[in-house]
């Protein structure tokens, strides 16, 4: 796939969380639940909404990055795996019980 073709592209969507049900108003930016984390295979570049799996993505992981962090997803369905920025309306308590839960020993 070229550089021009994985290029973000801003899709702005409402979504209900098909884990926890939240009804989550998106930005153009909002690819997971702010409430649970999880999200759905829909991407295969960001924001393109051409993967075909459409299956649950389960937060796997968290990585701090700067002053950020970035949630890693695993696809249920198909095991694929996709690293996305926390965003501003993220619960941080649920980062920070995904940062818990996935530590190493």
């Amino acid at each position: 796939m070229s550089a021009e073709a994985r290029r973000f592209q801003r899709t702005i969507e409402n979504f209900q969380c098909s884990n926890c049900r939240a009804e989550v108003r998106g930005s153009g930016y909002t690819n997971h639940c702010p409430v649970c984390l999880w999200s759905r295979h829909v991407d295969i570049a960001p924001g393109d909404r051409a993967a075909r799996c459409g299956g649950d993505m389960e937060p796997v992981g968290v990585e701090p990055q700067r002053n950020e962090y970035v949630l890693i997803h695993r696809c249920q369905a198909c095991g694929h795996e996709m690293r996305v920025r926390s965003g501003r309306e993220d619960d941080f308590e649920a980062i920070l019980e995904l940062a818990r839960r996935t530590a190493g020993p």
